[in-house]
């Protein structure tokens, strides 16, 4: 039911200008002899899971083609070293990211390892459902990393999907094609949705007894990020009168967000916001008893803290 992703940043960390402190998860990892890129989710901000290879043509020699060794914490050592992941001409991977999505957020929100002698162009695109997909640039002439604004992605949108064709620029290696040690999501978020009626009862703001418990459950989920800003939507039918709604809404919100507060206690690093929405904003047109259900919906969003982007700003 829920689908989600994390974000946090936690050791001590000085690059590009800026200075981290945190304790645990988010973590720097070195480009080459002189540059490095942060990512605020470290190990478990990186695609971990094959969905489809398909090599292209010249293929590489046959230990630059294991298509696992594209998944996970980049491990680069050298060019000898069957690490990576070769594309072959024209080849395409498509990978999901399964315990973290990514959304258009400041600052850049990819970074793709492509190694080897040579850093061959490819085409990268993006899907929420792993059917339906966008495109989100492409990487080329030393330049790993994406900034999902250039091309007008929608901010609001969790990505879970990302696929990589080669352009077929540099054919002739025994690796051919695109080089790929890892896939990394820099702006990742953990997006969880909760049916209000689990929470609630009808045109209610008091969280039922049986909520706790499930409440509890995704406390647990947020709790691997020590550091965040935690967003809490409220969401309603259109029955009742619109300013009625604007009201529940809200308060349903910031139920949900004393709750959590109990549960983390005062000393955690979350900074909470919330934002009402009524019935302005539906997922489905609210035309029978099953959609006015699914339209009836508290989401929390996990984001990065907001001091990652004043670093960034400032660099």
């Amino acid at each position: 039911m829920f689908r989600s992703a994390i974000l946090v940043f936690v050791i001590l960390l000085s690059s590009e200008g800026f200075l981290f402190a945190q304790k645990r998860t988010g973590k720097l990892y070195r480009i080459d002899r002189y540059e490095s890129v942060y990512l605020p989710l470290g190990k478990i901000s990186f695609a971990d899971k094959l969905v489809e290879f398909k090599v292209g043509t010249p293929v590489p020699i046959k230990k630059y083609r294991d298509s696992i060794q594209c998944l996970d914490e980049p491990n680069y050592k050298n060019y000898q070293t069957p690490n990576f992941l070769s594309l072959g001409c024209g080849g395409s991977l498509t990978v999901e990211f399964t315990d973290n999505g990514f959304m258009n957020l400041p600052g850049d929100d990819l970074y793709l390892f492509e190694v080897g002698p040579s850093q061959e162009a490819a085409k990268v695109e993006i899907s929420q459902n792993g059917t339906d997909w966008v495109y989100a640039g492409k990487i080329a002439g030393g330049k790993s990393s994406l900034d999902l604004s250039n091309e007008g992605i929608d901010p609001e949108i969790v990505f879970y999907f990302l696929r990589i064709t080669d352009l077929k620029e540099l054919c002739k290696s025994k690796s051919a094609g695109a080089d790929i040690d890892a896939i990394g999501a820099i702006n990742s978020v953990i997006k969880l949705t909760i049916n209000a009626d689990v929470l609630f009862d009808v045109a209610k703001y008091d969280l039922k007894e049986t909520a706790r418990h499930s409440l509890d459950s995704l406390a647990k989920t947020i709790q691997k990020v020590d550091k965040a800003t935690i967003l809490i939507e409220g969401h309603t039918d259109s029955d009742g009168d619109e300013i009625s709604n604007m009201e529940l809404s809200k308060n349903r919100c910031i139920s949900v967000k004393n709750r959590l507060y109990e549960i983390f206690g005062k000393d955690v690093l979350y900074e909470f916001e919330i934002k009402p929405y009524g019935e302005s904003k539906p997922r489905f047109p609210n035309d029978s008893e099953e959609n006015k259900q699914q339209n009836r919906s508290v989401e929390i969003t996990v984001l990065p803290p907001k001091d990652y982007y004043d670093s960034i700003n400032k660099g």
